[in-house]
């Protein structure tokens, strides 16, 4: 009984001790360590983090910003494992540990900021509207009786709720797992309204919609982490600010237009 005993205690210390190597915090050594920086982004993001149907590559600002850290990390730009996530995916995929951190049009709030560790915002946007040319809609007060396309667990929904609350329209919402499927509703009339951050819309606008003049509820983006690896937001946040600092970012983002 007592070696059954000793044999059951022995397993029970095992676990344990795995199971905190297994819940260990992620930092810039770790990840050093491991040899690769895996990030989610996203892949239908024009300008910010596109997958290029004809080279295979992602590309835009978000990616640089990964390819940037991972080189100050690893040493390498190439070391990095792109995972592309939504809107609804990115946070679950960084809860279980299958990435490092997000970087794909995360906006910062403050009931997120309950969750995770966001760095210092490196661009800033606001919630617009993309309407078909000829379909009469102007403005938000236009928009009575119409149905928004929206991304599933993002924040466009709240603020052109709020902002058609404060006028006095009514609304009503159909959501989406991505940017493409809300354009193809757009287009064959199942939505009225195309709704995301403004500078989303603009790679989806083309010769037959228009982006209308209205902005609501500023979108800061920031990479986020998870909530207990505050040495790696630590590190992460010091270069987005050195980045800020030096025009690195800055020109990014002139260069894809944004």
């Amino acid at each position: 009984m007592r070696k059954l005993l000793a044999v059951l205690c022995a397993a029970a210390m095992l676990t344990a001790v795995s199971g905190c190597a297994g819940s260990s915090s992620v930092t810039a050594a770790s990840i050093k360590n491991a040899g690769v920086l895996k990030v989610g982004v996203k892949e239908d993001v024009p300008g910010f983090g596109l997958l290029n149907k004809d080279t295979n590559q992602y590309e835009g600002l978000e990616i640089e910003l990964a390819k940037l850290i991972a080189k100050e990390f690893t040493g390498d730009d190439t070391k990095v494992e792109f995972t592309p996530v939504t809107a609804k995916t990115r946070g679950p995929l960084l809860d279980n540990g299958d990435i490092n951190m997000v970087i794909a049009t995360f906006t910062i709030t403050e009931d997120r900021k309950l969750t995770y560790n966001f760095s210092t915002p490196y661009y800033q946007d606001a919630v617009g509207m993309l309407v078909k040319k000829d379909a009469g809609i102007n403005s938000l007060a236009d928009l009575g009786g119409k149905t928004i396309g929206v991304a599933q667990s993002a924040t466009s929904k709240d603020a052109i709720q709020a902002a058609a609350d404060e006028a006095g329209v009514s609304i009503s919402f159909s959501e989406f797992a991505s940017y493409p499927e809300i354009k193809a509703a757009l287009d064959s009339g199942r939505v009225d309204v195309f709704s995301v951050d403004g500078s989303i819309l603009g790679g989806y606008v083309d010769d037959t919609s228009v982006i209308l003049p209205d902005r609501f509820s500023p979108q800061d983006y920031g990479v986020a982490t998870k909530l207990d690896n505050k040495d790696l937001a630590q590190t992460v946040d010091d270069l987005i600010n050195k980045w800020l600092n030096d025009g690195t970012i800055a020109g990014l983002v002139s260069k894809y237009n944004l």
